[in-house]
């Protein structure tokens, strides 16, 4: 098969993006992973496919970790796959809506950024029963997610740490992502996320820093909105609304999405 693709990156999280709007791409899990392979094809964390929506909004988002396996939810990717359908449906539009198996979110389109409205945060747990460098929470904002806040985040084992957490029975069987936060004032933070699925260190994970920063207002009552640096080396924003009983609503995550090449392969 001829592909053709969009490679992507959102703060340094990379993407295949690929239009699949008439539904003649049939992928394996190993031709995608084959695909995101860094020595072997074209290099990513994982693919993005745009695909006909069935329950109203403008297309389906489908998401691919760089092992082949299907996830609910990326928020890099969800403002790549935002600013990639814009350019297939036309350059003037500023807003679209798409399908994921976290429920229909919208991204809105801000010069070289977008805004993505996030899924309403679920299955909150402070302080799960769970060893670490420190106390584990975990909250699911589109995938699940453990946070770790820890004192110095630059010498941190985030492979070592995320895997004992990544692959711990509290987890089983589907495993979640790792976070590992510092705090560089009130309501500025830091994140190195161990990603589910990539199985290392990425550069950013944007529902990652998204559970970070709810996280950590729970913990202080910092307002919205919150401002995160991620390993790529870009600063995003987490915008929320605390609701009652440790709930949220109107969260957003806004940051970069840029076009890195476009290409064909044979696969």
């Amino acid at each position: 098969m001829t592909l053709n693709f969009t490679k992507m990156n959102g703060a340094g999280n990379d993407f295949v993006v690929i239009d699949n709007r008439n539904l003649d791409k049939s992928l394996t899990k190993e031709q995608i992973a084959r695909l995101c392979d860094r020595h072997r094809g074209v290099g990513a964390d994982g693919l993005l496919a745009v695909e006909p929506a069935e329950n109203g909004a403008d297309v389906r988002f489908r998401y691919y970790n760089a092992d082949g396996g299907e996830a609910e939810m990326c928020g890099n990717g969800a403002r790549c796959f935002g600013r990639y359908t814009a350019r297939l449906l036309g350059d003037d539009l500023t807003s679209l809506t798409f399908e994921t198996i976290a429920g229909t979110l919208r991204a809105e389109l801000i010069g070289n950024e977008v805004r993505i409205d996030m899924s309403d945060p679920i299955d909150l747990e402070m302080e799960a029963p769970v060893e670490s460098v420190g106390p584990v929470h975990n909250l699911n904002t589109g995938v699940p997610h453990a946070v770790v806040f820890v004192d110095d985040l630059e010498n941190c084992d985030i492979v070592k740490n995320g895997a004992g957490i990544r692959y711990h029975d509290h987890y089983a069987p589907n495993g979640t992502n790792a976070n590992f936060v510092g705090v560089l004032a009130p309501d500025h933070l830091s994140v190195r996320t161990y990603e589910r699925g990539v199985e290392g260190e990425t550069l950013a994970c944007g529902t990652g820093i998204t559970a970070c920063a709810l996280i950590h207002h729970l913990q202080t009552g910092v307002s919205s909105p919150i401002k995160i640096d991620v390993r790529g080396g870009e600063t995003l924003s987490i915008g929320f609304e605390p609701g009652p009983d440790r709930t949220f609503t109107n969260v957003t995550l806004t940051g970069p999405a840029d076009f890195v090449f476009d290409g064909v392969i044979t696969i």
